[in-house]
């Protein structure tokens, strides 16, 4: 093993591109980035000092457009060391770094790139720039396009060139702005309710949330982290991204969401972050085959978590040992050991953030010795603002506020924060900011309460919130995420405003589907008939027993075709657009409700 290089401290770093300077000074020798190169069939490692010396080069590539200090330049580029090459070479030209989701819809990124001025964009494929020249979104305010991938067919466009054409094959690394209150970068919210916002977060935004969540992190330069969140997301971007850099631990990016499952088990990462729908797959393609299994193995699945839970419980000083404990030993190998080979074996830490997940998923993951870390935060916020740690976890809480945040619950419950990681504001959107910073604090949106530890749950959104027609009022977030604990259901959206009952929309797993209503003596491709409702019914009834009588569900809407990006029900951080699926859905929203 290579000598400890040691964390930059905040004041090393001053801002981005100074954090990734210091980091190559320390642990120039050591691995930094790994990828997986099609070309060769391999995956490919890269130094620290390999990775400054070509965001040299891009850095000469940038100063040929003739770019000035303030800049924004935009890239639609999957996870890969040329993200990173990108952004650190913009930093250090002074240049402000849009990203965009490479899932996201042609019309919807030509309208940030309008909005922020971008002058510059990568773009990771032809095929991308291809969409656009399609749908005749001509990006006039761009004066230089860059593909890093091209497919060889000509581009049409006297603005497009290869980046391999363009990359200058040697430059020098300048760090033209040393003043860490400077705009680094413009990340465009989901807009799950409108046109997305662009958030501006400075270089200490990033820096001193990265330091922050740092103290609460138990990570070293010696860790591996697998990386497929997407960095245009700032959960990936700061804590799998920045987070590394000031650590110094290496990155391996996943080839793709399809292939993960593979990667995790050829790389065998020590720290892995997701997002809770992840989990809720993995889960769910578990529990798929433990339905199917016999019952002396489901039993001893559930009596390996019943008793992994209680371990993890007494670990945290929240239970008594038992001696139901000795049979661990054995119970891992037999069964937990198994489960988590496929997540390569070697997590010592594994987070989940972006939304809340259910405790129930928790409790199976932790329960077979995953140290399944959940935190809570926002893109407007750098992105965190409480976390669990590996000693203080309480599953279904977010956690803590980080060192240096400030939080509280206001008079309608809506969860506030303020501190160094708070936005500048919203690009060229003053009214949105006031509104949002409001009195100092960042206006969350979620409602939230604090127990009497410290500890924040989030128990729904302040625009979600659903009023019946009887004034009883309900977060949905908790009924839908009840509702998901049925595998049967991939999506699921609560609805009744104003109304005299809740309905669901559903989207029901095809071949789970097929089954239920094939043992119902049910037509599975008539989603509409009264028996199909009625086994969504009932299965939404199971889940719902521990709510009130004015929360239950009535009545259901069933679908077989996903809420995505492509179809535009989802944005590119996979949140549902509920007011846009309430508009395709209006005339069966019509039916759940008619004569009422």
């Amino acid at each position: 093993m290579q000598a400890s290089t040691g964390r930059v401290r905040y004041e090393e770093a001053i801002t981005l591109d100074g954090l990734f300077r210091e980091r190559a000074r320390r642990s120039a020798d050591r691995p930094a980035y790994v990828d997986f190169n099609p070309n060769t069939g391999r995956w490919r490692t890269r130094t620290w000092a390999e990775m400054y010396a070509a965001i040299g080069r891009w850095q000469a590539g940038f100063a040929k457009e003739n770019l000035q200090p303030g800049d924004r330049v935009a890239l639609m580029q999957r996870n890969s060391p040329e993200w990173v090459m990108f952004d650190q070479a913009a930093y250090g030209e002074g240049l402000v770094v849009v990203p965009l989701y490479t899932v996201d819809r042609p019309d919807n990124v030509a309208y940030i790139l309008a909005d922020c001025g971008a002058k510059l964009v990568l773009f990771d494929t032809q095929e991308q720039w291809d969409q656009f020249r399609a749908l005749k979104l001509e990006l006039p305010g761009v004066e230089r396009i860059l593909v890093l991938n091209p497919s060889g067919a000509p581009f049409g466009d006297p603005r497009v060139t290869s980046v391999a054409d363009w990359l200058p094959a040697e430059g020098a690394n300048r760090h033209v702005s040393v003043d860490a209150m400077k705009l680094a970068s413009i990340i465009y919210t989901s807009g799950t309710t409108g046109r997305p916002k662009g958030v501006m977060l400075s270089h200490d935004n990033l820096l001193s949330n990265c330091r922050d969540a740092l103290e609460n992190a138990d990570v070293s330069e010696d860790d591996e982290f697998l990386s497929f969140l997407p960095l245009s997301h700032v959960f990936e971007r700061n804590v799998g991204y920045y987070m590394a850099v000031m650590v110094g631990f290496k990155t391996t990016y996943a080839r793709s969401i399809a292939q993960l499952g593979e990667d995790l088990q050829n790389v065998k990462p020590t720290l892995f972050h997701a997002v809770p729908r992840i989990y809720e797959r993995v889960w769910a393609a578990v529990k798929a085959k433990l339905d199917e299994a016999p019952e002396s193995r489901r039993k001893l699945f559930y009596r390996t978590v019943d008793i992994g839970f209680a371990r993890f419980e007494h670990a945290q000083g929240r239970g008594p040992w038992k001696l139901s404990f000795l049979l661990w030993p054995i119970l891992k190998k037999l069964v937990a050991d198994k489960v988590l080979v496929k997540l390569g074996g070697r997590l010592r830490s594994s987070g989940a953030g972006g939304a809340a997940l259910a405790p129930e998923i928790a409790r199976v993951f932790i329960g077979l010795g995953l140290p399944l870390i959940q935190g809570y935060g926002m893109t407007e916020s750098s992105p965190v603002i409480t976390t669990n740690t590996e000693k203080d976890n309480v599953p279904g809480s977010v956690g803590k506020v980080i060192p240096n945040v400030e939080i509280r619950i206001a008079d309608n419950g809506e969860l506030l924060a303020r501190g160094p990681n708070v936005m500048m504001g919203y690009w060229n959107n003053p009214e949105a900011t006031a509104k949002t910073l409001e009195d100092g604090w960042l206006h969350t949106g979620d409602i939230a309460r604090i127990d009497e530890t410290g500890h924040v749950y989030l128990t729904g959104r302040i625009k979600d919130i659903i009023v019946l027609a009887n004034g009883e009022k309900m977060p949905p977030g908790d009924i839908e995420e009840a509702i998901l604990g049925d595998s049967l259901f991939e999506q699921v959206m609560v609805i009744g405003e104003g109304k005299s009952f809740l309905s669901a929309l559903v989207v029901v797993n095809a071949a789970l589907w097929e089954a239920a209503a094939r043992t119902a003596g049910v037509d599975a491709a008539v989603v509409t008939s009264p028996g199909a409702e009625k086994i969504v019914l009932e299965r939404i009834a199971a889940r719902m027993r521990p709510f009130p009588g004015y929360a239950q569900v009535r009545r259901a809407s069933i679908s077989t075709e996903p809420w995505s990006v492509e179809n535009g029900l989802l944005t590119p951080t996979l949140k549902a657009k509920r007011a846009q699926i309430l508009s395709r859905s209006a005339p069966s929203v019509a039916r759940l409700y008619e004569g009422h």
